[in-house]
């Protein structure tokens, strides 16, 4: 461990990672570089000098192979952001094309090269369980239905090209991660602190959840566990109803949460990636980070939200 209670890898490495400017890749570079780690940055532009970028443009399938030369491991994060609009045909094409060429083009690439990065951590999502009610799910479990599991099933795929040639991969299916710089909390946070939170539908739908140091810290460790390979479910060790994820929000700004949003209506205004976001219940546990040792920071939603909202 480091001193932030993070798996520490076996010496400075060569770390290329994709989606850097996102929620996820900007804890995970600088947390890697805190660290003494060289970190190179995927990025869609023309890459800056003495910046350690690499360029690549998964629309066109372009990609600086020979900047990849040289990279110990690779942890690929990119990917439209999901929630970020309704999921209209084009933006359903988005979020298949960022994810699943995207990924097969980096796989083709680190496949390609001579001397072969040890370890790949591509993202996923648990998306991939689709809405299961109660069902309690592990790393076994079959995918669901829906577009999320079918696009998360095949972004899984895609890492094939990579596997297949020795590459150590682990495909790590994130799920919904707490930070107030991004993501779902970023969202819910006005209109809580207004107020105005509540309930969204039945309120039973399970949510797994993580914070986003322990996001930071899965990958880290799958980095740094040589036994690690496959799916591995980046949650933490309990899921929660929305209800109570609600509730505890609430409690912890102090605010009540009397304004529900009904399923119609959840429906109605966000149609699908309301369905299968907002209204879908998957219920996941991180068998293979218990079973390799994790230690998560922030195990339980209250002390979580707390810290990050500093209450």
């Amino acid at each position: 461990m480091n001193q932030s209670g993070q798996t520490a890898l076996d010496g400075p490495q060569t770390i290329a990672v994709s989606g850097s400017t996102g929620l996820i890749g900007g804890a995970l570079v600088a947390s890697l570089r805190a660290d003494g780690h060289r970190v190179k940055c995927l990025v869609r532009r023309q890459p800056r000098d003495g910046q350690d970028e690499i360029f690549w443009d998964p629309v066109t399938y372009k990609i600086d192979k020979d900047a990849l030369v040289g990279v110990d491991a690779v942890v690929h994060l990119a990917g439209a952001n999901v929630a970020s609009r309704r999921w209209t045909r084009a933006q359903k094409k988005r979020i298949r094309v960022s994810r699943i060429e995207g990924t097969r083009l980096l796989c083709g690439s680190l496949a390609w090269l001579e001397n072969k990065p040890r370890t790949l951590v591509s993202a996923s999502a648990i998306g991939f369980y689709g809405d299961r009610a109660d069902e309690l799910l592990d790393e076994q479990s079959e995918p669901g239905d829906g577009f999320l599991s079918e696009v998360c099933h095949a972004w899984e795929r895609a890492t094939e090209p990579a596997t297949d040639v020795g590459i150590r991969t682990v495909n790590l299916r994130i799920g919904v991660v707490l930070s107030p710089e991004g993501g779902a909390l970023k969202k819910m946070l006005t209109p809580f602190r207004l107020g105005l939170g509540g309930v969204i539908g039945s309120g039973l739908q399970y949510v797994s959840w993580i914070a986003l140091c322990d996001v930071v810290g899965a990958v880290r460790h799958a980095l740094a566990t040589p036994s690690l390979s496959g799916p591995v479910n980046a949650v933490s060790p309990r899921a929660i109803s929305n209800r109570e994820l609600t509730k505890t929000l609430g409690r912890v700004l102090r605010r009540p949460t009397l304004f529900p949003m009904p399923a119609l209506a959840a429906r109605i205004v966000f149609g699908q990636m309301g369905k299968e976001l907002l209204l879908s219940s998957t219920r996941v546990r991180p068998a293979r980070l218990n079973e390799t040792g994790y230690q998560f920071q922030h195990p339980e939603l209250d002390g979580a939200l707390r810290h990050l909202l500093d209450k």
